[in-house]
């Protein structure tokens, strides 16, 4: 006769990686010191890791910081520090929840920055600016601290100056060569710093000042060689970045066939296609710097 040899839950499964907090805290502060009024509008998360087995596997809630709590300090933390840059508020964050409870060993802090300018250079009246997204993400590891920057959806075209050629062609190829074409994308970027000893808000206009420079002063024979040259450009201005990805759309535009109608058509008129597209990605490094895929890790998508 077999034994049977019987095996608990215990025995067989773990508790892998885990993470929790409270997502898009949106965080609005109003700096009201003088008549002249500034604005910071984020949306922040906060995620906690550290010893939280029992409250996965028992249920015991004596290690569980309530995600309302972590809610609360977003808050308080805005009203109390105000909002240097969104890098310097989640650096205080992950100080202080990994200082506050002595079982929380690290966790992830997130913020996306939505900028107003002014109305007619007012001192308090604000429009929305649609350039791009600002992102930032504060990843903890015991007393290591990862900043992570960047920004989406910053939309960018040229008319000319860009091409395609040269590629592999097999019987399945119909895209013709050109040497002149339309070139935009919805650039989405992010860079790792190697110091936290950082002017957050200079760097990145002077990083988003970068790409688009870099963007507007080279022909261009693929997307692919326009992101290198704007990540090398970064890399070689900002020795406190070691590493720059960027995740770009080809946002197509093909020239429209209007010989139907016996009308000529010169590369002026475009047929804008919103899908499907070409997804072009790529990261940048400082040669030699050391590598640091943990703290990418929860970034969706490439970047």
């Amino acid at each position: 006769m077999t034994d049977v040899i019987t095996q608990t839950a215990a025995d067989t499964v773990v508790l892998g990686a885990n993470q929790y907090g409270k997502a898009e805290n949106h965080v609005v502060r109003v700096n009201r010191d003088t008549d002249r009024h500034e604005i910071r509008d984020l949306v922040v998360t906060s995620q906690l890791r550290g010893d939280l087995e029992a409250v996965h596997t028992q249920g015991d809630n004596a290690h569980c910081v309530p995600t309302d709590t972590q809610k609360n300090t977003v808050f308080a933390f805005a009203q109390q520090y105000g909002i240097e840059s969104p890098e310097v508020l989640l650096l205080k964050l992950s100080d202080h929840f990994t200082g506050e409870f002595e079982w929380i060993t690290g966790g992830r802090w997130a913020a996306q920055e939505y900028a107003w300018n002014r109305i007619d250079d007012h001192d308090h009246c604000f429009v929305q600016k649609k350039d791009e997204v600002r992102t930032a993400v504060v990843v903890a590891d015991g007393d290591s601290r990862t900043v992570i920057s960047g920004f989406k959806d910053l939309t960018v075209l040229k008319t000319t100056r860009s091409g395609f050629t040269g590629y592999p062609k097999d019987k399945y190829t119909t895209l013709p060569e050109t040497e002149d074409r339309i070139m935009s994308t919805d650039v989405a970027t992010r860079w790792r710093y190697n110091t936290t000893d950082v002017d957050y808000d200079a760097v990145y206009e002077d990083v988003k000042r970068i790409i688009l420079t870099k963007f507007t002063d080279h022909y261009s024979r693929a997307l692919q060689e326009t992101l290198y040259l704007m990540g090398k450009a970064v890399i070689e201005a900002h020795p406190e970045i070691d590493e720059i990805k960027f995740s770009c759309p080809n946002k197509h535009h093909f020239v429209y066939d209007l010989g139907f109608c016996d009308l000529p058509n010169h590369n002026e008129t475009h047929w804008a296609a919103d899908r499907p597209y070409g997804l072009i990605e790529a990261t940048i490094q400082r040669k030699g710097a050391t590598a640091n895929d943990q703290a990418w890790m929860g970034i969706a998508g490439f970047c």
